[in-house]
């Protein structure tokens, strides 16, 4: 009978969480590894249904929406958008937990499958997250060791960003160096209109480009070497690249191009502390 009673209470409580959720996360960054005090923050949203998971910036979403509604004007004016500081989105299928994480570089747009496991050491410590009894697991993943908290009260494999594989939500996620963070920071159910829609099937003005994880990593690092090979190469299909100041006055091209691959690489100078450290190593 006891038996019987732990199994009916079993899988009410996966019923109960079933349904489509939404985890808030706070991801806490530090770009430049040389200045540890200046961190950014940016509100995460997980959204788990029940045929996967969608990872991606509040912030983006709300833009990439704004974006399309303004795009239907005659006069289209992009200036007043808070783009966020985070473009990347990780999709997760169940129940296979196949990984494909989408982003922007250059000038083009990459759906990315990433098969590499990860390897976790669950351990007995425990710690209140919140307000989830959480339980302690560590691995080592793109270059960096983490320390993650999961709650089995949250019945989901899954957790922020590639993680997943543990007993339960990952509620915190942290690395050694104490310089990418993420924790849980609110829960909330999901009307139907509200659940998430791939990247795949979504509008946009140029295709996704097919690569795996080692070939999207060279793109990152021609990218980082030659930051405006994409509009020369587009100049050299017979494309137009103009730039003009605020009088609507054109500048000299080539110029500006110089002047921007300057910029871009000294920016890259302090943007050394990618969250996948090994794509720099």
């Amino acid at each position: 009978m006891k038996n019987l009673l732990l199994i009916i209470f079993t899988f009410s409580n996966i019923l109960l969480y079933a349904q489509n959720q939404r985890f808030s996360y706070e991801y806490k960054f530090v770009t430049d590894s040389t200045a540890k005090d200046k961190s950014e923050t940016e509100l995460m949203y997980l959204d788990i249904s029940k045929n996967g998971s969608k990872f991606y910036s509040r912030d983006k979403a709300v833009a990439d929406s704004l974006m399309k509604e303004i795009d239907k004007k005659s006069n289209p004016d992009f200036s007043g958008i808070k783009f966020g500081k985070v473009q990347f989105v990780v999709e997760k299928s169940y129940p296979d937990y196949k990984i494909i994480f989408f982003n922007s570089v250059d000038m083009d747009n990459y759906k990315v499958s990433d098969e590499r496991n990860i390897d976790w050491k669950i351990l007995a410590e425990k710690e209140k997250i919140g307000e989830f009894s959480a339980q302690k697991a560590t691995t080592s993943f793109a270059g960096r060791k983490w320390t993650a908290w999961f709650t089995t009260d949250l019945p989901f494999q899954d957790g922020p960003y590639k993680f997943h594989g543990l007993p339960g939500l990952i509620v915190k996620i942290e690395d050694k160096a104490k310089s990418h963070s993420f924790i849980l920071k609110g829960v909330k159910n999901l009307k139907a209109d509200e659940i998430w829609i791939s990247e795949t099937d979504r509008e946009r003005y140029d295709p996704l480009i097919n690569l795996n994880y080692d070939k999207y990593n060279q793109q990152v690092i021609d990218h980082r070497n030659n930051p405006t090979k994409g509009m020369r190469q587009l100049m050299a299909r017979g494309g137009s690249v103009k730039f003009t100041d605020q009088n609507g006055k054109e500048l000299d091209t080539n110029k500006m191009m110089r002047e921007q691959e300057k910029r871009a690489k000294e920016n890259n100078v302090k943007d050394n502390n990618l969250l996948e450290l090994d794509i720099l190593q």
